[in-house]
Order: structure tokens, then sequence, then C-alpha cells
């Protein structure tokens, strides 16, 4: 049913575009080329998200994946050796989640050439997914009438659901202090960089419990070495799947930051915007079913899962379409080390075609 051979060279020569978040360009344009020669009519927005729909019998069903990928992800040289596709070991492969973008265009070239009863699939391939779902958020969606949604981006073999994903909070702060030469008067500066390492030293981070994470990712502070730093900023995150937790665990990293400043009379100004917001399902909700019936259908057993990690399945559910992730394959994500399976990648593609014939 899957033409292998050329579901290998399609995500082969996807991966080959450099899409690093936010320079997707050559990427819509290969996926929306590909998606005219199906006889498809593939829009692409200012963003570079390309969207069509493939017409069929029945309720309607969103098929997601994002063309962008994190670094190091230029000039990516994909290998094929010994049943698996990896990079050369300078990047990235790319496999998160252009595998599922190819699995995607493979399923609908089967389902056309072996005139296949379906379903409409509505197709939303993003951008920008790595660096806080900006394209599936800047999608148009009520240009989508399915009430389902599969996002194939989820590592592992094929078979897995993920049913449950955090909410997230994005905690952006700048501390200011004052500026003094560092070696002839110190005494007059106020240390933001100081300032900033007492307030993480304060935080608790990491695992906090079973449900709720926290981190600093990012700190820039100074301008020279024999200058006191006058200012410092810091980006940082905190998720849960409960949202009494969240609140507990964002407040105390704010109040971290705010008695820090006060401490050495320097100003914290704290800004906490909302990522996005949690689903969860369970065995009994119908995009479950349907998602487990067709991955039964490819001779997998399902596994339901629970993520610490968002998608543009987050996005889709706060906006009324019931949306699941799914694993599709790949390995060692963002990391030198990303491979994928080819057996995992075809299964992948497989799975699309099954998920498309189950309303038929």
């Amino acid at each position: 049913m899957i033409n292998e051979s050329r579901l290998i060279t399609t995500f082969t020569d996807l991966v080959k575009i450099d899409s690093p978040s936010g320079s997707e360009k050559a990427a819509a344009e290969f996926v929306a080329a590909r998606l005219r020669a199906l006889g498809l009519e593939p829009k692409v927005d200012a963003l570079y998200n390309v969207t069509a729909l493939f017409p069929g019998e029945g309720a309607p069903l969103l098929l997601n994946a994002h063309t962008d990928s994190v670094a190091p992800c230029l000039g990516i040289q994909p290998v094929v050796a010994n049943g698996v596709v990896k990079s050369d070991g300078t990047t990235i492969l790319g496999a998160d989640d252009r595998a599922g973008v190819a699995a995607i265009l493979e399923a609908l070239a089967a389902l056309r050439e072996q005139n296949l009863a379906h379903r409409p699939l509505e197709i939303a391939i993003t951008v920008q997914e790595e660096v806080g779902l900006v394209g599936a958020q800047g999608l148009d969606l009520a240009q989508f009438k399915s009430k389902m949604g599969v996002v194939l981006d989820s590592h592992g073999p094929v078979g897995t659901i993920i049913v449950q994903s955090p909410t997230h909070n994005l905690i952006e702060a700048t501390l200011i202090g004052k500026a003094a030469h560092a070696g002839v008067e110190p005494e007059k500066g106020i240390s933001a960089i100081v300032v900033a390492a007492e307030a993480i030293a304060a935080m608790k981070l990491g695992r906090i419990d079973a449900e709720t994470t926290a981190n600093i990712g990012v700190i820039q502070g100074g301008a020279a070495r024999n200058i006191v730093a006058e200012k410092c900023q810091l980006t940082g995150e905190a998720r849960s799947q409960r949202e009494s937790k969240l609140k507990r665990q964002t407040n105390a990293m704010v109040r971290a930051l705010e008695r820090a400043a006060k401490k050495h009379r320097a100003k914290a100004k704290v800004q906490v915007t909302r990522a996005y917001n949690q689903f969860r399902f369970t065995p009994r909700d119908e995009v479950v079913r349907q998602v487990s019936a067709a991955i039964e259908r490819v001779a997998r057993k399902p596994k339901l899962d629970v993520s610490g990690g968002g998608s543009d399945a987050n996005i889709f559910n706060a906006h009324g379409i019931a949306s699941v992730p799914i694993s599709i394959g790949y390995e060692e994500i963002h990391t030198t080390a990303e491979f994928i399976p080819i057996a995992e990648l075809g299964k992948t593609a497989q799975l699309v075609v099954e998920l498309a014939r189950v309303a038929a």
C-alpha cells in the first residue's frame, strides 16, 4: 500500500531543505507543490503554514505536522543505511517533525493512487512549532470543519497516543541594578547579575513533583567584565498538569525575583505569559477510540501516555478540535544522534491511511 522508496525520497528531500524556526518558506513551497501534484489546492499563509483539503466522505479529520527544526539544522545530510535514516552527525536529522510531513504526503498519494474510500482530510502543516507553537496559533482555525485531529509529532515506536499534556507558563524577567566601575568604586554599583543569581538560588527548579516542572533556560546580562552589571534578563518557564500547582510554582519564581531585587535595592520587571493550556483525554473519548482502532489495524498495540511537553495539539484542543499527538518513530530528537527506523516511517504512513479510512 505504501511506496517505501518514494516515502524515503520525500523524507530525505524534505530534511535537506534548511528549515529553522522562522525560515520555513522553502519547505512550505515543497509541501505545497506536492499537494498540488495530488490535485489539491493548498493555501500558504503569511507565516508559511500550509493548509489543504483532501475531499472524501463522512466526518473530516485534521492531520497536522510541522516543518521547522531545532538547531543545528542547516545543511542536513541524511544517511540511509542499515534500516535507519540518520544525519551525518554534524546536525540533527529533522525527523521531528518532517517525518510526520512525509508520512502525510505519502498517505495522501496512496489513497489517491489506490482509489481507497476515505473521510475528508484537512491538512495543516505548521511552522515555528519548536519556538512556542507560533504557526498553529497563527492559523485561521475557523477554516477547519474537523471535530477531531491527529498530530504526528511524538517520539518512539508507532503506537503511542499522548492523552495528556501540561499547561505552560513563560516567565521573563528584567533585573535592573546600577552600573559602576568594578575596580574603582564597586560599592556604588548594584549588580543585576548578583540579584539574578540569588533569585535563581532561591527557586526550586527541575522536577518539582510528578506533574510539575520548572526551568530557567536563558540568562543574559552585563556589558563588560569591569562594569558592575546594570541589567540582567532571565527567561524561564513552569509547566504542570494541574492549574493550582502551576500557579503556585509560577508565583514562587516571581516572588524569588522580587525579593532578591528588594534586598539589593534593584528593580524587577517580571512578565508571565500563558503559552498554552493543557488537554486531557480518557480511553473512552472518541478521538482516542478511533486512533487506537487505527493503530490496531497496523498491527500495533495502542499505548496511552502523558507528556510533559506541548505540541500543536494544545492549540487545536483550545479551539474545540479534539486532538492527540501520536508517536511516529523518531528517536534521540533535538540531538545530532537523531534517527528514524525506515520501518517506523513506513508504519506511520500506513497508520495515516488507516486513520483516513476510520469513518469511510
